[in-house]
């Protein structure tokens, strides 16, 4: 029993450093491939490269990451779930669209999935890539989706409802528009006060013409 025991209490640790050794392998092979994709260009990286790069083979590079495009976009099924998260996990008494708005501004001091904040050379990158560009339009549909699915549930009802479809279409066109004025702003490496201030003004003016229509939608009990 003691011998079973043993192996048991074993197996939990060496499993988690398998986790471990998985997750920071995908870390790293990302990591590097973004370096190598801001420094030439996205088309200009093949993934034979990356791999020699990263010391691996082009079939470890592949298992990871199915699509080029998602070693720069490792972090996709975050981003694809924030705003359906923050409308899940919004406080008592708050309706959809004004936790997406206070989450959205206490979120501007760092690069954040909600908010699009990075280093400019990752925004470069990805508006110089007709290939990144469609990947991100591809998320941003994703995004929307799941928002809509969020909303359906916290409203209780059918996951077919087209007001929650119509109301994700509209809050998660707000955030294109203030995501896209972030990127233009790291793009041109702007001030972090400025990047702040200008989107923190951007985000009251999106959200507040959303206010009449949505400001009640999907508002937490407490």
């Amino acid at each position: 029993m003691t011998e079973v025991r043993t192996t048991q209490a074993a197996a939990v640790p060496e499993e988690g450093r398998r986790g471990r050794k998985k997750r920071e392998t995908r870390e790293r092979l990302a990591h590097v491939a973004t370096l190598m994709f801001i420094e030439r260009g996205f088309e200009n990286v093949t993934i034979a490269e990356i791999a020699e790069a990263a010391d691996v083979s082009k079939m470890t590079v592949s298992n990871y990451f199915p699509l080029k495009e998602d070693l720069v976009f490792d972090a996709h099924e975050g981003v694809v779930d924030s705003l359906a998260r923050v409308v899940r996990e919004r406080a008592a008494g708050e309706s959809a669209l004004h936790a997406l708005h206070r989450v959205f501004v206490s979120s501007l001091e760092r690069p954040h999935v909600v908010n699009g904040r990075c280093t400019p050379g990752f925004a470069r990158l990805v508006h110089d890539s007709p290939r990144l560009r469609a990947r991100e339009r591809e998320m941003d549909e994703q995004r929307e989706a799941a928002l809509a699915a969020a909303l359906a549930h916290a409203a209780q009802a059918d996951p077919r409802d087209p007001v929650a479809y119509l109301s994700a279409a509209q809050l998660a066109g707000a955030h294109r528009v203030l995501w896209r004025r972030m990127r233009a702003l790291c793009r041109a490496a702007a001030p972090a006060a400025q990047l702040c201030e200008e989107v923190t003004e951007l985000a009251g003016t999106a959200f507040g013409l959303l206010e009449p229509v949505l400001g009640d939608y999907c508002r937490r009990e407490g």
